[in-house]
């Protein structure tokens, strides 16, 4: 088998997972009897998945009860269970929204050699702001940060011993995923998007307006998980990228106007406390990162910034991580 899917399911019920499950279906130009299965985990929930929904599709339904760990946990399940060549990581509330998706994919893999990882793009359904039951489609550019759209070999992944940590279960993700693309010469990057992560009307992440401002300390813990992963494996240049990384995107985030608001005060009181102890933790290896790496973090992270409206610090660089280590 070419391809299985992988799913963790939690409370999602057969009308929920229904339109991936159809999405698969209608994939053109694949076999999908011999070349395409789908693994789901049941992490600990006592909503189950009918048979009649699981046995009507012309591809097969893995279907597994496990105890209740967290999606990270689960995901590695899903692995566990897996035997196809290639596997991707899906959520059970999204689809597919392109017929010719797997095809591309298998092209990859059999007129180009394939890959160790596929990073593709894919599009985010959202609505207006400014009307909020206008439906629209938002392109997410090839990332790291989203399980969305990713394909990988599965015998690296064993080989290197790539899982998702249990320990996160909010910004998994981006752990996950920058792991496994640094780990590989052989990542290949296609700008087509097939993948839709689905809107719901019970998402956190997307109708709290204070997500970020509520888990950005969860991208810490995930950050340094990630950090402390290659540290381990003596991959030391890739630990200071990330660390580098994670202090400037700190710094840039702190200047945005809703960190600056008197009125998230505590927010950023939490934020800056944790990146305190992230800081001391590893400012050895962000203090002797390449100058020129270096350079090109902070120029990065600066037009990410500038995209999303943030045009001038309000403080400098030296004088916040000053301020850092003196309030807290």
């Amino acid at each position: 088998m070419k391809l299985q899917i992988l799913v963790p399911q939690y409370n999602e019920t057969d009308e929920v997972i229904k339109p991936l499950l159809d999405s698969i279906a209608i994939q053109q130009n694949v076999d999908l009897k011999k070349d395409v299965g789908v693994i789901i985990c049941n992490d600990g929930s006592d909503i189950f998945l009918s048979n009649k929904l699981l046995k009507s599709y012309p591809f097969k339904v893995e279907y597994y009860k496990e105890p209740h760990q967290g999606v990270s946990a689960t995901r590695n399940a899903c692995l566990d269970h897996a035997k196809a060549d290639y596997v991707m990581f899906c959520d059970a509330d999204d689809m597919f929204f392109n017929a010719c998706g797997l095809y591309i994919v298998f092209k990859e893999i059999t007129d180009n050699g394939g890959f160790d990882a596929l990073v593709t793009a894919f599009l985010e359904e959202s609505r207006n702001p400014l009307n909020k039951e206008e439906v629209i489609y938002v392109p997410h550019e090839i990332d790291s940060t989203f399980v969305h759209g990713k394909f990988y070999k599965r015998s690296y992944l064993l080989k290197n011993n790539i899982r998702f940590n249990p320990k996160l279960t909010i910004h998994e993700d981006s752990y996950f995923n920058c792991l496994a693309q640094k780990m590989t010469n052989d990542a290949k990057y296609c700008a087509t998007p097939f993948y839709l992560w689905k809107w719901r009307d019970n998402s956190v992440c997307r109708h709290d307006p204070k997500y970020i401002l509520k888990t950005y300390n969860n991208m810490l813990d995930s950050n340094t998980a990630l950090v402390q992963e290659f540290i381990k494996r003596r991959r030391y240049t890739d630990a200071q990228f990330y660390i580098t990384s994670m202090i400037y995107d700190a710094y840039f985030t702190m200047n945005k106007d809703e960190w600056i608001n008197q009125e998230n005060l505590e927010y950023r009181k939490a934020t800056e406390r944790r990146f305190k102890e992230y800081y001391v933790t590893f400012k050895e290896y962000f203090e002797t990162t390449d100058k020129q790496v270096n350079a090109q973090i902070i120029m990065g992270i600066k037009n990410r910034m500038f995209q999303e409206g943030l045009l001038m610090e309000s403080i400098t660089f030296d004088n916040w991580i000053k301020h850092v280590m003196e309030e807290y």
